[in-house]
């Protein structure tokens, strides 16, 4: 007899719908056709197995697998369910007359129990796309599945469940989640609070506006001046994500197998700090069976990469193209697949091997020309596609040991949000264009110009640091991010001033400045004092 199901083979982030013809003939043995890799090939084994635990009798005549479409990769052993419903089916031991209309996927144990896979989000999306009734996965793989609305989803503890499903003899339940109630539950929880910080309001103006453009960020500090500490409260004050965007995410994550067992939708951003020994290949994503990396995982969330020049030459590089165009390629001879990396990069360094280099109470020991070529770890175009560079300065006592309570990340999150939602409005229609960092040279010209004081001000720093034309757009692009934070129409003077300030410390270091680039800049009438304020126009404008 011959019979038909379906199931799904995941090409990076999505899923493609595989039809598994199975026929059962006179003769002997067990053949599946269709670009089956090893672990498809084992199933056999698990499936004989798992039937027979189950009491079912295998067929003892020839069956031949064919899994279409032929040209596709078959990988992995969640394809054990959907072989072992056909086979039963076409040996007549299961009905098949609804069997087209199911997707079935799900790693079979020896004793018929079933076992969680990977990629069910894609699946289920692909199986609602081709218009199934419903898809039946592991029960711990179904509320991931069940995020996916106008679909029946079904989760199975083990085979005798789907089996007594289509005979109905046994009544499986769809599972059915409200994912937009869900989802609002917990878009605003956060473990930590950038109220816990205390002093640093230098750094903590500089992620206002990394979050509220999207700007990458360099925090160049000595150690234990808190740089890790408050790059981890970060996504407190990041926009929440859209559903759109969640549904993305969690698919990578899905893909990834790094979904938590039972979990559902991704209602936070993710935020990922690989160790400095990292591979590129584990840092871009790719390998012989093709999965995402970390700067794929961190899509719409953050890459926190600690100890910035530690990373080796060729993991850092890599970084640049997809810092530009947001998504990644990767090819080889048999495939190719495609990546969404729109990550918000924030990097984190000290000074100087020794890292007291212009400490202000200890003495740096490194020896003459290290601190050059230490910062030379990290190359100039790289450099370049970073927005904000801030130094972070050792916290005083005054600061530690005051009980005065710090500006919440709630507080901080409602100036993120109002900004962003007018860059929304900005490049509403504009494909690819979100939010200031993103923002294009046409675009600058049109949304970024600064008056004549200011353009005046960005030529005087340019000049004296021999900054690149990237480093010209870059300050442009942090100078319309700090005016829509005020929520006006023009860049002004003191928005291209304090966005000079904080797009220049790596380069005036590596430029030779060993001073304060605060004091540096206080040089083209700069006011250090700009940064210590509340977030008053009037106050900013007297003040500069």
């Amino acid at each position: 007899m011959f019979t038909k199901t379906n199931g799904a083979a995941v090409q990076g982030i999505d899923a493609l719908m595989i039809k598994i013809e199975v026929s059962v003939e006179q003769g002997f043995g067990f053949c599946i056709v269709g670009l089956p890799d090893t672990a498809v090939k084992e199933s056999y084994q698990r499936i004989l197995s798992a039937v027979k635990m189950c009491g079912i009798e295998f067929p003892r005549r020839k069956v031949v697998v064919n899994m279409s479409p032929a040209d596709v990769k078959k990988e992995g052993s969640a394809y054990d369910l959907p072989l072992a419903i056909a086979v039963l089916a076409a040996d007549e031991k299961v009905t098949a007359d609804r069997l087209e209309r199911f997707m079935l996927m799900g790693e079979l144990s020896l004793d018929g129990s079933l076992q969680p896979i990977k990629g069910v989000l894609p699946m289920a999306i692909k199986a609602r796309e081709h218009g199934l009734d419903g898809i039946i996965v592991p029960k711990a793989n179904v509320m991931e599945a069940a995020v996916v609305n106008n679909l029946n989803v079904y989760g199975a503890d083990n085979i005798l469940e789907v089996i007594g499903f289509f005979n109905n003899t046994y009544d499986l339940q769809p599972t059915v989640v409200d994912t937009r109630e869900m989802f609002r539950r917990q878009v605003d929880h956060f473990d930590f609070d950038f109220s816990e910080v205390k002093g640093q309001e230098i750094v903590k103006r500089a992620f206002e506006v990394a979050c509220a453009g999207g700007h990458n960020i360099l925090l160049i500090g000595s150690p234990g001046s808190g740089k890790s500490m408050m790059a981890k409260r970060l996504p407190s004050i990041l926009p929440p994500l859209t559903l759109q965007e969640a549904l993305e995410t969690t698919k990578i994550h899905s893909v990834a197998g790094k979904l938590k067992q039972g979990s559902m939708l991704m209602t936070q951003r993710p935020f990922r700090s690989p160790h400095h020994t990292i591979s590129p290949v584990a840092l871009v994503g790719g390998g012989s069976y093709p999965t995402p990396g970390e700067i794929s995982l961190a899509h719409n969330g953050i890459l926190f990469l600690d100890e910035f020049p530690e990373f080796s030459r060729q993991v850092l590089e890599v970084m640049r193209q997809p810092l530009e165009d947001r998504h990644i390629t990767i090819s080889r001879a048999k495939y190719t697949v495609d990546y969404p990396a729109g990550f918000m990069l924030v990097a984190s360094m000290n000074p100087c091997p020794c890292g007291y280099y212009n400490h202000p109470t200890k003495q740096c020991i490194c020896a003459p020309g290290a601190v050059q070529h230490y910062l030379n770890r990290i190359s100039g175009p790289l450099l370049d596609r970073i927005d904000l560079q801030v130094e972070v300065a050792p916290v005083e006592f005054d600061d530690i040991s005051s009980t005065a309570p710090a500006e919440s990340s709630a507080a901080i999150r409602e100036r993120v949000i109002r900004a962003r939602e007018i860059q929304t409005r900005r490049y509403e229609g504009i494909k690819g264009v979100h939010c200031n960092a993103q923002m294009t040279t046409a675009l600058m010209h049109q949304y970024a110009q600064p008056d004549a004081a200011g353009l005046e001000k960005l030529k005087d720093a340019m000049t004296r640091f021999n900054m690149s034309a990237r480093a010209y757009d870059r300050i442009l692009r942090v100078a319309r991010t700090i005016a829509d934070l005020e929520g006006s129409d023009r860049v002004l003077t003191y928005h291209i001033q304090e966005a000079t300030a904080t797009s220049t410390a790596a380069t005036g270091q590596s430029a030779g400045c060993s001073d304060n680039y605060l004091k540096k800049y206080a040089q083209i009438n700069y006011d250090e004092t700009y940064f210590r304020q509340k977030p008053r126009i009037d106050k900013r404008r007297q003040l500069l």
